[in-house]
């Protein structure tokens, strides 16, 4: 177990893909309900909904929240329409848009029920400019088609003090957008945590599938930098070493995490590790051909090895564990 200060920095947990290493969060759910957490399970037929537009009055840091969800639609609405970048004319219909559908619920005092996707599409069908109409064609699918997941309210417990969000069945067409939607949402929590005082942990386990959408990898950049003022603690966990070290974002966040632990590595990722971290031949034994549970520890520019026996006739262990056969 880790002890309670190496959560007050960047953490990045690195391993090597075992057989016994499934790549899915069905792993994490029989953890999160023992805890009495919520696992909110999203797919393009889930009756679990989370709401795009969903926003408190503090996710702007002091600022009118408008302005900085209105950045946040305008990716979202990029990559709806393909991934393709907008113009002049249509950012600025979007942030017009966007102001209008938040008005009433701004002058509720953030109280009332917050404006969805669908609402946004049938503020853009009202403008005159041909670029809205486009626009709310463009996004249809995603408002009032087979894919509208994220256009309706929110319909589960976002304010449960452990949360799980399971994305596994998103779907091709519905994961670079789902990513973005949980991202914005656990943006939301975090704010409301730090108005009260709460600190927030978050972990995203197979973090390499984020920074295969430009969208979700930019969102998470600007993430993992703005929320540490927030009292909020990023770690990623990936057993895709080589895969997340293809993304230039990634390399960046990860040579700038303060505390990183590696655990068994393959040939090629040790290569890449080594001259990342500036590790040398000795430190990489600690990673090279070890047992489960084994590894090196990052901590700022020391490199220490250790060994996590970790009691297996215990309840915790029988929670925690993700071998076959044991879970």
């Amino acid at each position: 177990m880790l002890e309670p200060y190496e959560w007050k920095r960047s953490c990045t947990v690195l391993r090597r893909e075992r057989a016994g290493n499934r790549p899915d969060l069905a792993d994490y759910a029989p953890l999160v309900k023992a805890m009495q957490g919520e696992v909110i399970h999203i797919s393009a037929t889930s009756d679990n909904h989370i709401n795009a537009m969903d926003m408190n009055s503090d996710y702007g840091d002091g600022a009118n929240p408008v302005i900085l969800k209105s950045e946040f639609i305008l990716s979202l609405c990029e990559q709806l329409i393909g991934g393709a970048s907008l113009g002049a004319k249509q950012k600025s219909i979007i942030d017009r848009c966007t102001a209008s559908v938040y008005r009433y619920y701004q002058q509720g005092n953030y109280m009332g029920t917050p404006p969805t996707l669908q609402d946004f599409r049938e503020e853009l069908l009202k403008q005159d400019e041909p670029e809205a109409q486009e626009i709310a064609l463009a996004i249809e699918l995603f408002t009032d088609g087979s894919l509208n997941t994220f256009a309706k309210h929110t319909n589960v417990d976002t304010h449960s003090r452990l949360i799980c969000y399971d994305i596994l069945d998103l779907g091709k067409q519905l994961q670079p957008i789902g990513m973005l939607v949980v991202l914005d949402s656990i943006l939301n929590r975090i704010t409301q945590n730090r108005a009260k005082g709460r600190n927030t942990f978050i972990f995203i386990d197979e973090i390499y599938l984020l920074f295969q959408h430009e969208y979700s990898a930019n969102f998470l950049f600007t993430l993992w930098k703005r929320v540490r003022k927030y009292g909020a603690y990023c770690t990623g966990i990936t057993q895709n070493v080589d895969d997340l070290l293809q993304s230039h974002t990634a390399r960046t966040m990860l040579a700038n995490s303060e505390f990183i632990i590696m655990l068994n590595q393959a040939s090629t990722d040790r290569i890449e590790l080594a001259k990342l971290l500036n590790i040398s031949d000795l430190q990489m034994s600690y990673i090279t051909n070890v047992g489960a549970g084994q590894g090196l520890l990052k901590v700022g520019s020391s490199l220490v090895p250790f060994v996590n026996k970790f009691p297996r006739n215990t309840e915790l262990y029988k929670l925690m564990t993700t071998k076959f056969g044991e879970c």
